[in-house]
């Protein structure tokens, strides 16, 4: 009589992308056939003047991969478009845990949008007659305007410009 093995369950790992590739490897494992988890996040950038919602990833150049230690072919994953290698320490690969994995799912399904800029951010401003002067981030004024605050004359003074001419400060 044969004892059954027990199927070892999948687990995951950390794969690290080549820059700027993160989506492509997603895509690219999927198509052979992997479970793939690359979290992302929304943000809010500025776009023509106007403040747009757009997916970021939420770790750079990393996402993360189902796999079984042996019973999956793993070799496939080196060569892989958009796959830098597997994150490994020494030569062996540490799994994610499940739990681990869970919880940023569940805080990313509840994340708010993240703003461009946060009340009380200092900020450049890049064109106009203010070129080159620091301000404060008060509020948003509309899609494609801010509320700021700069130092004229010593007191600060209450400014409202157009989204494309403000830039984070340096």
């Amino acid at each position: 009589m044969d004892k059954e093995q027990p199927v070892e369950s999948a687990r995951w790992y950390v794969v690290q992308s080549k820059p700027r590739q993160a989506q492509r490897a997603e895509i690219n494992l999927m198509r052979q056939g992997y479970v793939v988890y690359h979290p992302r996040i929304l943000l809010e950038r500025v776009r023509q003047g106007k403040r747009q919602a757009v997916e970021d990833s939420l770790f750079t150049n990393y996402l993360f991969i189902q796999l079984r230690r042996w019973i999956d072919d793993w070799s496939p994953l080196r060569s892989t478009f958009g796959v830098c290698r597997l994150v490994s320490f020494g030569n062996e690969p540490l799994p994610v845990s499940d739990v681990l994995i869970e919880c940023i799912r569940q805080r990313l399904a509840t994340a708010p949008v993240q703003p461009v800029f946060q009340p009380g951010q200092v900020l450049r401003v890049n064109a106009g007659v203010l070129n080159e002067l620091d301000a404060i981030f008060d509020a948003y004024d509309g899609e494609d305007r801010a509320r700021l605050l700069i130092q004229i004359l010593g007191r600060p003074t209450e400014v409202v410009l157009p989204l494309s001419s403000l830039a984070r400060s340096a």
